[in-house]
């Protein structure tokens, strides 16, 4: 695990940058969402390294290089939130979210990204508000939306929205969301307990499908 001290030197850094997150509640699916989004739903990834060897590159690169900042400081953030670091990771993000522009890395593929680090870290509302926002932000209809929403809106007991947000994947791909075998091919970067909840949306949709709109 990264040492004390150099994370202690990053979050010295990026306090320096304070960032207050709005508020803003889960919008109304759509009727279809047909976008892949591959600019956005994708890890920000600066160096190949892992653990101690990745920070000590990421910390260069935000210090020396101007172009390639902003990618390794989301890198950092992801690399601290995964070591338990919350704190120093979140401050990371919003180090940059709360910039008016940013270089090599774009503002959606930061909030997709400080989502699912939020979402794995047990911060499931804060995760379920940076997506939401992003769906509302944007004109684009992203295909990761439907299923990503509903595992939020599920682990919040929030079942009847959750199951509207599933039924969205199922409109827009009939052929592969009515099916809870199809689930590991179609979200193989899932954890197998998330795919387990999807799961049971899966089932209370098929149970009692709602109407659209």
């Amino acid at each position: 695990m990264p040492g004390i001290r150099v994370w202690r030197h990053v979050l010295v850094l990026t306090l320096l940058s304070p960032f207050a997150a709005q508020a803003q509640g889960v919008p109304r699916p759509a009727e279809f969402y047909f976008d892949q989004d591959a600019g956005v739903a994708a890890p920000i990834v600066a160096v190949p390294e892992q653990g101690d060897a990745a920070v000590a590159a990421l910390m260069r690169l935000r210090e020396r290089s101007r172009r390639d900042a902003d990618r390794a400081t989301a890198q950092l953030a992801h690399v601290a939130m995964a070591a338990g670091r919350t704190d120093t990771g979140q401050a990371l993000y919003r180090e940059l979210l709360g910039r008016p522009s940013l270089n090599g890395v774009s503002r959606p593929a930061l909030a997709w990204n400080y989502g699912w680090d939020l979402y794995r870290s047990g911060e499931v509302e804060a995760a379920l508000q940076q997506w939401s926002e992003l769906v509302s932000g944007r004109l684009v209809k992203p295909a990761w939306a439907p299923p990503t929403l509903a595992l939020a809106l599920w682990r919040l007991d929030r079942k009847p929205e959750a199951v509207r947000w599933y039924a969205a994947a199922v409109r827009t791909e009939p052929a592969l969301w009515r099916d809870p075998a199809r689930l590991p091919a179609l979200l193989p970067d899932w954890t197998e307990a998330d795919r387990a909840l999807l799961g049971e949306v899966l089932a209370a949709w098929a149970a009692d499908p709602p109407p659209w709109p």
